[in-house]
């Protein structure tokens, strides 16, 4: 199977959705079991033996003995793209139908988007007969396109902190209170959120961002009696991670109490840097000629739950433009022949 068959195998997959011209599957919806049955018929005809496990993973086995696992996802977040985690079971079955040279499992797992729940159940198979897993992924961002590459190794997956904090002051009238005399709980929020964007920007690889902000009660006549606004933190080191997110919660406090504001905090998720094998992929992308870039994924993927169980790696292909969980989101056809060429490679290496 070449290329553009695996994009065209995507773009089939995307037009199994709950929402009509927008690409929407969730974990168990008709759309879901409209591309389980598309793909069940595309592992079976490449030789595979096609099951189902009790997470409602698509598994299938081609050969004998202890094997690699390939897998990536098939759901898809509300009105996304056509390739996040759909175009890494493509290029699985691509590679089986190539007939590598070892025992290979595809896995298209049921439920990444929200909280891998097909990776997290299957890893707590006490018989799972993988000697290694490897998920081809778009990149999501734009490092790789800026750079002009097709492929990168990824080393590993970020630690991830996200909270939630509540600045909270006493609303009033815009007109009638004087500056000197507000407990605006917005210009808290706001200035703190400067300092987020500063300090992050100071510290290599960190990315910190203030995603939402709600405002209460919300209305231009009136001071902002409460300000409540995500902080999410990332970086592939837990240490400078967990650093720079007590620095940016002291800055919140300080900001809060320049202003005579409470300020309540919670954490919503913690998770901890996972590190990838990604020599065994650095050594494929040279032998099949192409320039060899390391990176660390920001988002979350089904690798770092594998990991818990096998050796695990992950080949980013370019995402042009940096767009993905969108219409928009793409792939080159050059990128997916790169990718089918450093996927036959690694069954040269020993595992």
């Amino acid at each position: 199977m070449d290329a553009e068959t695996v994009i065209s195998r995507c773009r089939l997959v995307a037009e199994c959705t709950e929402e009509p011209g927008h690409i929407t599957r969730p974990f168990l919806s008709a759309a879901m079991r409209d591309a389980q049955r598309l793909v069940r018929a595309w592992m079976e005809a490449a030789g595979m033996c096609v099951s189902m496990d009790a997470a409602q993973n698509l598994r299938g086995v081609y050969g004998d003995g202890p094997r690699i696992m390939i897998g990536s996802h098939l759901d898809s977040v509300p009105r996304g793209g056509a390739y996040d985690g759909v175009l890494g079971v493509m290029i699985a079955i691509a590679l089986v139908e190539r007939q590598p040279p070892c025992s290979i499992e595809v896995v298209a797992f049921s439920e990444e988007e929200v909280a891998l729940s097909g990776s997290r159940e299957l890893v707590q198979e006490p018989t799972l007969d993988a000697r290694a897993y490897l998920e081809f992924h778009i990149e999501q961002g734009p490092v790789l396109d800026a750079l002009g590459l097709p492929v990168a190794a990824v080393t590993a997956i970020a630690g991830q902190v996200r909270k939630r904090l509540r600045f909270i002051g006493r609303a009033g009238h815009a007109g009638t209170t004087p500056m000197r005399m507000r407990r605006d709980a917005l210009a808290g929020a706001a200035e703190w959120i400067g300092i987020v964007e500063r300090e992050a920007a100071a510290i290599p690889e960190l990315v910190a961002t203030v995603g939402m902000v709600d405002v209460s009660p919300g209305a231009a006549n009136v001071i902002a009696g409460e300000a409540v606004a995500t902080l999410d933190v990332r970086h592939a080191s837990d240490a400078i991670r967990l650093h720079a997110v007590d620095c940016l919660m002291r800055a919140a406090s300080e900001a809060a109490e320049r202003r005579q504001l409470h300020l309540q905090a919670e954490t919503l998720l913690e998770q901890d840097a996972v590190e990838l094998e990604s020599a065994t992929v650095e050594r494929a992308i040279a032998g099949a000629g192409y320039p060899v870039h390391r990176m660390v994924s920001g988002a979350g993927h089904d690798a770092m739950i594998m990991a818990r169980r096998v050796p695990a790696s992950m080949l980013f292909l370019r995402s042009p433009g940096g767009v993905s969980h969108h219409p928009d989101e793409t792939v080159l056809p050059g990128d997916v022949e790169a990718a089918l060429e450093v996927g036959m490679r690694l069954f040269e290496d020993p595992w």
